[in-house]
């Protein structure tokens, strides 16, 4: 049962809640970026490129080939092409170099927020009671003279 009470305590603690959180929007930020890459940045890169689908971008090292048949009888089995798929690599290294940029804003943003509350002077404290009291004693003998 110890082990259960201590498990609760650290996942009930505060950073990681926030770090599952931050897990999560990563997750959901990244499938973002990712179409964005794959559907609004790339089609126009590769057309600028002469009408290249960066998807299909390879270097083949054994062609594939279908299953030949007989019947239902297979007389030669299929072969999966090997293949290096180096325009989606490029595509993968395209969505990295977008993520980092932007989480890099978000932390500078977020430097720059909190240099700002550095900077900000805070307000002075309220008086105490004794120093209000000796101010009103110190007016009334002002008034005295």
């Amino acid at each position: 049962m110890k082990l259960i009470k201590d498990f609760k305590a650290f996942i009930l603690k505060g950073n990681v809640l926030d770090l599952a959180v931050a897990v999560i929007i990563a997750g959901a930020f990244k499938a973002v970026i990712t179409s964005f890459v794959k559907d609004v940045l790339m089609p126009p890169i590769g057309l600028l490129l002469g009408g290249v689908d960066f998807k299909e971008l390879k270097v083949v090292l054994q062609a594939g080939s279908e299953a030949v048949m007989n019947g239902n009888q297979v007389v030669t089995p299929a072969i999966k092409e090997v293949a290096i798929s180096y325009g989606v690599f490029i595509n993968t290294i395209i969505d990295f170099i977008i993520i980092g940029f932007a989480i890099f804003m978000i932390i500078k943003a977020y430097e720059k927020s909190k240099k700002k509350e550095e900077e900000a002077p805070a307000a002075p404290p309220a008086p105490s009671k004794e120093e209000v009291l000796l101010s009103e004693i110190r007016d009334i003998l002002k008034e005295k003279k």
